[in-house]
């Protein structure tokens, strides 16, 4: 049994204000999953409990875990003897580009139980992912800036 923890990371830089990333990235209505649905219970803040909503299954429960206000936070998300964690690192490049990554872990005494799901799941689709995230930042702080007027 392999007792490494799954990693995937991936990275990329947005033409946007850090100060607009952050917030864009911790209100979970600008969150994008075709089938998914997310609740927050609470403000975005440690220790905050969510909810992913899929059609068809069970709630998934997750909290918002090791939060740096501007900087990182991370979701963790408990599963049978596992846990998935999802972690987002924000850092300036200048005073307009945002560095963004997304860095996916699993770990627990029952990882194997997952892997190969997460492994497909998020590996995939992370690099277009978070393209598309950054796409989706830009265009709402260029139409922010243009209502600013």
């Amino acid at each position: 049994m392999d007792n490494t923890p799954l990693v995937l990371e991936h990275s990329i830089e947005a033409d946007v204000s850090p100060a607009f990333a952050w917030t864009f990235r911790t209100d979970i209505t600008t969150w994008s999953d075709p089938l998914a649905t997310f609740q927050l219970d609470g403000p975005f803040a440690e220790g905050s409990r969510g909810l992913t909503l899929m059609p068809g299954q069970e709630p998934l429960a997750w909290w918002i875990r090791d939060v740096r206000h501007g900087h990182s936070f991370a979701i963790e998300m408990p599963l049978d003897h596992a846990t998935l964690r999802f972690e987002w690192h924000l850092g300036a490049v200048s005073e307009r580009r945002t560095k963004l990554t997304h860095r996916v872990i699993l770990t627990g005494d029952n990882m194997e139980a997952y892997r190969k799901q997460v492994a497909i799941e998020f590996g995939a689709n992370l690099a277009a992912g978070l393209v598309k995230m950054a796409q989706s930042m830009v265009a709402a702080e260029n139409a922010a800036r243009t209502r600013a007027g």
